[in-house]
């Protein structure tokens, strides 16, 4: 028998492609391709094996995960892994996928959108179940992700294109609780700090904290407000400082928008010898755990990040199974003198 010239590589060639060849099914061709033999004859698993090498045919890996569940592997896609918050949430969605079968991939962003595109290309490549994108930013990436309807979660800070699945914290509750909790000290003269790009998790933080001042009393004009660029919360905090100090003098307290930006505010406030919390009480919000260790002088708001991995298990597996999503609001824990609110846990 005089074989069939090599036809070149392409693309296109299918299974139907390989069983039109050989004069078999579809079915037939699939089994030998993942192995299942049995019900061929040697002659038959021949004609295909040789004829698969010969077109150049190359199963299609996404359609067989997308088809067989097959990958067990989700993306995670943070920004500045340095901050404790980010290795916290990153630690408690590790060991929730863990005990739910799958494994993590984590990619630093840095806060860029071109990092976060390659990311996203990267992981696609490897044909990820889905995407966990802690503070995300907008990006064409991202766009692409959920015009194709990729299983995405987004964490601590909301889609910036809209819509999607949301596991975090109520920001703007977070914020009046620290206003309620500087009232409650006899603090009349508050400010708060953040970052000149403020994203929408700690602009709501803000949001919420002068809404509650006003609602008060506090006349807006009297609510100082200090910011810095950068992507670094401890720089921006120093600088943030400074510039207040500089444009209006030291409150005598003030709402750090992350316990990052706090660390950097005080590191000012000791070169200028100002005390804390005894001349300026920081409030910040994230509950690092190593504020008991490094930062005596800061009340936080702490956030359950230990429990925001089994929300956004949950939150992918509604994806997979094709329901509607909702967002999970975690309850953060209140501060003495703000107002108990607690939301779904």
């Amino acid at each position: 028998m005089t074989a069939k010239a090599a036809k070149p590589l392409t693309d296109s060639v299918s299974l139907a492609t390989v069983a039109q060849e050989t004069g078999v099914s579809v079915a037939t061709v699939s089994r030998i391709v993942n192995g299942k033999n049995g019900r061929a004859s040697a002659d038959t698993v021949a004609r295909v094996e040789e004829a698969i090498a010969r077109l150049g045919y190359r199963p299609n890996p996404v359609g067989r995960a997308l088809k067989r569940r097959a990958s067990r592997v989700v993306a995670m896609l943070a920004p500045n892994l340095d901050n404790p918050a980010m290795a916290a949430i990153a630690v408690s969605t590790e060991a929730a996928l863990r005990d739910a079968g799958y494994v993590m991939i984590l990619c630093d962003t840095h806060d860029r959108a071109d990092l976060q595109d390659d990311y996203l290309q990267a992981m696609r490549d490897q044909f990820v179940a889905g995407y966990v994108m802690v503070s995300a930013v907008a990006s064409a990436g991202l766009a692409d992700v959920l015009a194709r309807g990729d299983p995405v979660v987004f964490v601590a800070r909301r889609n910036p294109l809209g819509g999607g699945a949301y596991v975090g914290i109520d920001n703007r509750q977070a914020g009046a609780d620290a206003a309620d909790h500087l009232l409650a000290q006899g603090i009349r003269r508050p400010a708060v700090l953040m970052a000149t790009q403020n994203a929408s998790s700690t602009a709501e933080r803000a949001e919420g904290f002068i809404r509650q001042l006003v609602a008060h009393g506090v006349p807006e004009a009297e609510i100082r407000q200090a910011s810095a660029p950068g992507l670094s919360h401890i720089e921006i905090g120093y600088a943030a400082a400074k510039s207040l100090e500089e444009s209006f003098g030291w409150p005598d307290g003030a709402l750090c928008v992350s316990d990052m930006i706090a660390y950097g505010a005080y590191r000012r406030a000791t070169e200028a010898g100002i005390a804390i919390p005894e001349r300026c009480a920081l409030v910040g919000i994230d509950g690092n755990a190593i504020n008991f260790w490094i930062a005596p002088w800061l009340t936080s708001i702490r956030i359950p990040y230990e429990s925001f991995g089994r929300h956004i298990v949950a939150q992918l597996a509604s994806a997979w199974g094709g329901s509607a999503t909702v967002d999970i609001n975690v309850a953060h824990e209140p501060l003495p003198g703000a107002a108990a609110t607690i939301l779904r846990a």
